[in-house]
């Protein structure tokens, strides 16, 4: 009796690749000896992926649990293929990162064809399934989020240093800004004094209170994260250095 973990070969009879983009997705369906048995390509378009769903179960004579399908990109441009297969009944996992032959050029039909081939040795154990739902797509937008947050953030904090560095407002700015001081400017109230330090001093009100609001806004943020994260992949949260940003960031890729 063999002791080799068993492999997609071994329980699957159709395996499909795709390679996705924007505009279309290239499909490859092999068999699980690795012959080639059809390929075709859709447009991303929610036809074109109900075309593509409806092409793979004719191919495969509608056998769902038979079919496993090898995506590149689950996380974003395969991201509705992948909900509109799954829904369908389909397992949908990601792809290897296919292994091109020297000297040979790169076509989708032929990075298809190799998403489907280069799986099919892997141990199913060693599947990596895409992580579809509600809390996927919540923590994707929550973390681009917290990027645009952040920017925006230490743009106010380099405008407000710059302002109070540039005209006499009563602020020490010689070195960076602290957290006390940009509260203590976000609480100034307008005062009679000449036209362009008043107009100075209403500008650094009004970058300390943003950035006020953007730390209220990342506190939240984190805070979604982290029971969404809690919920979904807690072992993550156990691991040693990993924080619920950087789980929630391994958790898209």
């Amino acid at each position: 009796m063999s002791s080799l973990p068993a492999t997609v070969a071994d329980l699957y009879r159709y395996v499909v690749g795709v390679d996705t983009h924007a505009a279309t997705h290239s499909y490859a369906i092999i068999a699980a000896s690795g012959a080639l048995l059809d390929q075709a390509a859709f447009p991303t378009t929610p036809a074109g992926v109900r075309r593509a769903r409806d092409w793979i179960g004719r191919r495969t004579q509608g056998d769902l649990d038979s079919v496993l399908i090898a995506a590149e990109g689950t996380g974003c441009y395969g991201a509705t293929l992948g909900d509109v297969l799954e829904e369908a009944g389909y397992r949908v996992v990601e792809a290897p990162t296919p292994q091109r032959e020297r000297g040979r050029g790169k076509t989708d039909a032929l990075d298809a064809l190799l998403a489907a081939r280069s799986i099919l040795v892997v141990p199913l154990t060693m599947l990596r399934d895409r992580r579809a739902g509600e809390a996927h797509t919540a923590l994707r937008v929550l973390t681009v989020a917290r990027d645009h947050l952040n920017v925006e953030r230490t743009r106010c904090i380099n405008a407000l240093t710059a302002l109070v560095r540039s005209h006499d407002l009563g602020v020490d700015a010689r070195k960076s800004l602290t957290p006390q001081q940009i509260s203590t400017i976000a609480s100034w109230r307008r005062r009679e004094e000449p036209f362009g330090t008043a107009t100075a001093r209403a500008e650094a009100i009004r970058l300390a209170k943003r950035v006020q609001a953007s730390d209220d806004e990342l506190a939240e943020n984190r805070a979604t994260i982290t029971a969404l994260v809690t919920s979904e992949a807690p072992e993550l949260l156990a691991s040693r250095g990993v924080g619920a940003i950087t789980a929630a960031v391994v958790l898209t890729v």
